[in-house]
């Protein structure tokens, strides 16, 4: 069954300061299910999940959002669960990732992308989210510094979800595994510095065609995406 990665801009792209809109929601979620992204003006992160779009707001408190909302970035997928296996006692992110990337390169995925979710039982969630910030070629990292907070949660029932891009897509998204966490009851979440999961499920889909949806506008082409952007990227990230 053919999957694909459907992207909206870049995050080399984001990182410069590109924050307008490029589709709405609606158009989102019709081409994924699963997958993150943020907000027109960086308003929050993006938690796609069973088809719905959710946003985290500054303190970590959670709201479907409308159709109408702009998207500047995000990347979905659809999820089929095709590889299946169960995680326990990861102490830290380090170690989910690392588990995730030996899943993968066993059934030679490594130069692949793919979608995951990882349903569970968190003992910490370590996350961050952020307030809008209208801008333009104000650079992602100086908006974060700007706007966003660190919150953390304890013994909480959620989901992971995210992306894997492989290294050599560096500047289209980020390299290795990207994710966001929703709470069970849809009611916290964020973009995870670092987790601890006392046991779960993870689900990952293998995918190989990716469509980028690039912004149509004059204004894209202002920016200089020439520039190796690694560390700042790494640095938000």
């Amino acid at each position: 069954m053919q999957n694909k990665m459907y992207q909206v801009s870049t995050l080399q792209a984001l990182a410069l300061g590109y924050s307008r809109a490029v589709i709405s929601v609606e158009e989102l979620i019709k081409e994924g299910d699963t997958g993150l992204g943020t907000f027109e003006d960086v308003n929050g992160e993006m938690i796609v999940m069973d088809g719905n779009c959710f946003r985290a707001d500054q303190d970590g408190n959670v709201e479907r959002v409308s159709l109408g909302t702009g998207v500047p970035f995000a990347a979905v997928a659809k999820l089929n669960g095709e590889q299946q296996f169960p995680l326990k006692n990861m102490p830290d992110i380090s170690a989910i990732r690392t588990e995730l990337t030996k899943k993968i390169e066993e059934r030679f995925g490594l130069n692949s992308m793919h979608v995951v979710k990882i349903d569970g039982v968190f003992d910490k969630v370590d996350a961050r989210s952020e307030a809008p910030y209208r801008s333009h070629h104000i650079t992602l990292k100086e908006v974060l510094g700007k706007t966003q907070r660190a919150f953390v949660f304890e013994n909480i029932p959620g989901s992971l979800v995210g992306v894997y891009f492989p290294d050599y897509m560096d500047g289209i998204n980020m390299p290795g595994w990207h994710l966001h966490f929703l709470s069970e009851d849809r009611h916290k979440g964020g973009h995870v510095f670092d987790v601890s999961l006392r046991e779960g499920t993870a689900k990952v889909d293998k995918i190989t065609n990716i469509f980028i949806n690039l912004p149509k506008e004059a204004a894209f082409d202002t920016y200089s995406l020439k520039q190796d952007l690694q560390e700042e990227i790494k640095s938000v990230e």
